[in-house]
């Protein structure tokens, strides 16, 4: 797992080191804690504690941003209404994501739609952001200086595009166990329909695209660590419940 420390002998050497660090400790322990529970425990009651978490991880991305600017804030804020909107026409027509009903487990609604929905398709588009960063660059880095290659990774649009891939990958991972948890449910027990994909593709690519515009700073260890740990977290519970 990248845990975003460099090879130094003291890994607190910084304030943003040690920031990485503990948050990383704690989103393990966190998801650790929840899968445990999910599994062997009571799958009801830790997956209600599930708007905890997400605020939680929420925070702590702030927490360890460096750039924490007008335009990561303004960033949030369109990420946010973006999902909300989205959503809100989703439940209320079934045009853009397929005929779904949210469950109580994710708390208050709005139109019949969490509110930290919202607050999950800036967690989900940002964290895919930096991963899909530290991908291409270690990718860009085994090509060599002189490959062409490096400046075709480096276009905004493969960085939108590839945003918008890993995000669309996460949501297909985490789909089937969020209706098993009773985050949300299809119409008639349907199966997930190619359409919530496709939908999840166009709005991360839009989000990313948004993000390359304001310049975002993707370069935040901890959502890597984050992604990649609710990553496993989902698979397990794929195989599990």
């Amino acid at each position: 797992m990248y845990f975003g420390l460099t090879l130094k002998r003291n890994p607190l050497h910084s304030l943003y080191q040690n920031r990485i660090l503990w948050a990383t400790g704690l989103s393990i322990l966190v998801h650790l804690v929840g899968l445990t529970g999910m599994i062997w425990v009571d799958r009801q009651w830790f997956s209600s504690l599930t708007p905890v978490n997400l605020v939680l991880m929420f925070f702590m991305v702030i927490w360890t941003q460096e750039n924490k600017n007008q335009s990561f804030l303004s960033f949030i804020i369109l990420a946010f209404f973006t999902g909300m909107v989205t959503e809100i026409i989703g439940v209320s027509t079934g045009i853009l994501f397929g005929q779904y009903t949210y469950g109580t487990v994710l708390g208050p609604k709005l139109f019949q739609v969490p509110i930290l929905i919202g607050i999950n398709w800036f967690m989900v588009v940002f964290t895919s952001a930096a991963t899909f960063r530290l991908f291409r660059n270690l990718f860009a880095s085994m090509l060599g200086s002189a490959s062409k290659m490096r400046s075709v990774l480096s276009n905004r649009l493969v960085t939108a595009l590839g945003t918008a891939v890993f995000a669309t990958f996460f949501d297909w991972v985490m789909e089937p166990v969020a209706v098993k948890l009773g985050f949300w449910t299809w119409v008639g027990d349907a199966q997930i329909p190619t359409l919530n994909y496709l939908t999840w593709f166009f709005i991360s690519l839009f989000l990313a695209l948004c993000s390359n515009l304001l310049r975002i700073s993707t370069r935040n260890s901890f959502s890597v660590n984050l992604f990649l740990i609710q990553m496993m977290f989902f698979i397990i519970l794929r195989f599990f419940i």
